[in-house]
């Protein structure tokens, strides 16, 4: 009880700077929703015949929202650095807190917060003609599915906040994950590209995710991709829980007044 308590008190710090930093808000929430329209009213003419019967914007919207949670992971990534390089994990340490509150309370702060951006982000998909076809059962399967990838790449974040050297440089990982997302068929049907990058696009983890997404909103249905999406998701989640609280726990040892 005392390490949720720890955690919830962590989480509610780090939710006051994200609600109070302006660049924050421009970037998670604004840039996400800029994209979804610029890619709706100015690219869809051209790139929408590639979707077949599917409108572009049901097309499109999922590999918004995964860009969404991309661009929000990237400042808790910054944030984490920060902190380390301020001193203020360090004086953490110090205080009657439960040690895994710290990153614990980081990543839950960025996934609500990352959460909220994805809504907002539907929100404004169905404002611009989105008409998902998705039952109860399969908004639920969605919502589980992006409430796992956001944990998962969150907890990314937060290996690479530990591992990076400045803060500067902390966020640059999700570069790469932008990368996936964009080579993928977020914007445009793999079958599109050139062959030599179709076999990537096909095979790297964004894009049954993406399919999966994308089939539970239009088809309402998970699939085929569903069990590699989760399997991607969950993977990734693992690996990286596993590897940032090594890091945590050997670069900064707790005190042996503790």
């Amino acid at each position: 009880m005392r390490a949720l308590s720890d955690t919830w008190i962590m989480t509610k710090r780090s939710l006051r700077h994200t609600i109070r930093s302006m660049d924050t808000i421009i970037t998670v929430v604004v840039t996400p929703i800029a994209m979804l329209l610029l890619f709706v009213y100015v690219f869809g003419g051209a790139l929408g015949a590639q979707t077949g019967s599917i409108d572009y914007v049901d097309f499109i919207t999922p590999g918004v929202v995964i860009m969404t949670v991309t661009s929000g992971i990237a400042y808790a990534a910054l944030r984490l650095s920060t902190d380390l390089q301020k001193g203020i994990i360090s004086r953490f340490r110090t205080m009657p807190v439960a040690p895994s509150s710290v990153l614990s309370g980081q990543a839950l702060s960025s996934t609500l917060s990352n959460l909220f951006s994805c809504s907002l982000v539907i929100g404004v998909a169905l404002l611009v003609g989105f008409r998902p076809a998705a039952d109860a059962a399969a908004w639920l399967l969605f919502c589980g599915l992006l409430v796992l990838f956001t944990l998962a790449t969150t907890w990314l974040a937060m290996f690479f906040g530990l591992l990076a050297k400045t803060a500067e440089g902390a966020g640059a990982f999700s570069y790469i994950l932008l990368l996936l997302i964009l080579i993928g068929p977020s914007f445009v049907p793999t079958d599109s590209m050139s062959p030599w990058l179709r076999g990537f696009a096909k095979n790297q983890p964004m894009t049954p995710i993406i399919e999966t997404m994308r089939s539970l909103l239009t088809d309402g249905t998970p699939g085929p991709d569903v069990w590699a999406a989760v399997t991607w998701a969950a993977g990734i989640l693992v690996v990286s829980y596993t590897l940032a609280l090594g890091i945590y726990r050997r670069s900064a040892p707790v005190p042996a007044a503790q």
